[in-house]
């Protein structure tokens, strides 16, 4: 069946299982170091509770049929281990049904996790994971070629996730069709990074020069990629260009790094295949059974594509088969952060000591220059930002980082950068308030060593102590 089998395309699928290798393992190890504070039994959020009210089916999750932290924590860590065996190349060393089973396992370990994530796990990248991942189980190993179908449909969700967030900016928001939009996006992005400050000051011109080249690689270049090689390597090379231009100027998790990955294996990479034989009956007739259910799927987020009213980030089944994509729709022009604090005095006063908590990612300290977390994803960091938009956005689990904080649990306080408070003595109120954020010029870098300048703009969450304590000062 040569038909079925692309060997010219073998090491585009080598390159792309190491990538996807790779991803699984940041995602399982995230979720590992973050989900007692997030999701645990103790958590703003407990799998337990939201398990009770949302039927298996809604959800799909080994965590309906059992959970405790210690269950939870044995499914991310499995999940580590075989994306790390799947990265050293454990899947070529194995029959080609084993292979698929080892595949099937990270994304089947993963999809548990999103399911009961809820809020913390509602990114548009944890969907193209699973959908991705999904396809990559029935990429083969080397007893075939990789599959033709597989590889077109890996194309066929790198033209969503381009193309459909191409056109979710030119409906959204007009500093998109005005090129405007970059005048704004790099100051009040979620999560900075180190240089995003430099992409902020660059030349307005250069700010026009970046939106419509955006506009172009999204709108334009994704119809290149089913066209006959080299046309879609050089569409898939410029993609990649243009995702690792945004990993310089920004955290966005792995968004940008999957889509690199999902590019892979539309380039034509220069490789010696070894021979094979023809691929299994049996194997053949999967894969095709397969493709034939995602294109059929295909037709949900093709509708919302060509809808006026085009949503981004949404499943359109539970599985996370098949999904729609797409960020910033609109762009904030103004930076607001929501910052914690609390003070020791049992009652609090106007002249009280307030001392602030520093995230790991998000702004705090006007002088502490943003790092780089990216492809790592810091879900309460990511959140907070949310939070500053709006606090309704914050109301399910906002209360519980206040309580947790009041507490000094170990868990939250593992995923901020520093606490004020030593751990056996922790605050008696907390409080929270609103900033304005903006990036300093370069004359007031110079002279204050500052990257954010902040005017703080209201109560964001009045003093509150936990209920019922008894603490003596």
């Amino acid at each position: 069946m040569e038909w079925f089998g692309a060997t010219e395309y073998w090491t585009s699928r080598l390159v792309f299982q190491k990538g996807l290798a790779a991803l699984y393992l940041v995602a399982f190890l995230a979720a590992a170091l973050q989900f007692r504070a997030l999701v645990g039994e103790r958590g703003m959020l407990p799998v337990p509770r939201f398990v009770a009210r949302v039927p298996a089916r809604r959800s799909p999750s080994l965590f309906h049929l059992h959970y405790s932290d210690r269950f939870f924590a044995g499914c991310a860590w499995t999940g580590c281990a075989v994306a790390a065996a799947l990265l050293a190349g454990a899947d070529s060393l194995v029959p080609l049904w084993a292979a698929i089973l080892l595949w099937l396992v990270p994304w089947a370990l993963y999809l548990s996790i999103v399911n009961v994530g809820q809020t913390w796990y509602a990114f548009g990248w944890e969907s193209l994971l699973l959908e991705v991942g999904f396809l990559g189980v029935f990429l083969g190993n080397d007893e075939v070629a990789p599959p033709v179908v597989v590889l077109f449909l890996l194309r066929w969700v790198l033209f969503r996730v381009e193309f459909g967030a191409g056109l979710i900016k030119m409906r959204g928001d007009e500093c998109w069709r005005r090129l405007t939009c970059l005048d704004h996006h790099h100051e009040t992005q979620p999560m900075p990074g180190p240089l995003s400050w430099f992409f902020h000051r660059l030349p307005k011109p250069l700010h026009r020069v970046e939106t419509a080249a955006n506009h172009v690689t999204q709108l334009v270049v994704p119809f290149l990629l089913f066209a006959p090689q080299p046309v879609a390597s050089a569409a898939a090379a410029l993609m990649i260009v243009t995702q690792l231009w945004l990993v310089l100027s920004g955290n966005f998790a792995w968004l940008n790094w999957i889509t690199v990955v999902l590019a892979l294996p539309a380039v034509a990479w220069p490789s010696d295949p070894p021979p094979v034989g023809d691929a299994p009956l049996w194997y053949v007739v999967v894969v095709l059974a397969v493709s034939a259910l995602l294109l059929a799927l295909s037709h949900a987020p093709v509708r919302n594509m060509l809808s006026r009213r085009q949503v981004m980030n949404r499943s359109f089944d539970p599985l996370h088969l098949v999904n729609t994509y797409g960020a910033f729709g609109t762009v904030s022009r103004v930076r607001h952060e929501v910052v914690l604090e609390g003070t020791a005095d049992e009652t609090p006063r106007e002249d009280s000591e307030w001392r602030e908590y520093e995230f790991k990612g998000k702004p705090g300290d006007p002088r502490r220059w943003p790092r780089q977390f990216a492809p790592y994803h810091l879900r309460l960091d990511w959140l907070m930002w949310f939070a500053a938009l709006s606090p309704a956005y914050a109301s399910p689990w906002f209360g519980g980082l206040v309580e947790r904080l009041l507490e000094n649990d170990p868990d939250t306080l593992r995923l901020l950068r520093r606490s004020p408070f030593p751990a056996d003595a922790p605050p008696r109120h907390i409080r929270a308030r609103l900033f304005r954020y903006r990036f300093t010029t370069w004359r007031e870098l110079r002279e204050t060593g500052a990257c954010w300048e902040r005017t703080c703009v209201r109560e964001f969450f009045p003093p509150t102590r936990l209920a019922g304590s008894t603490r003596k000062s």
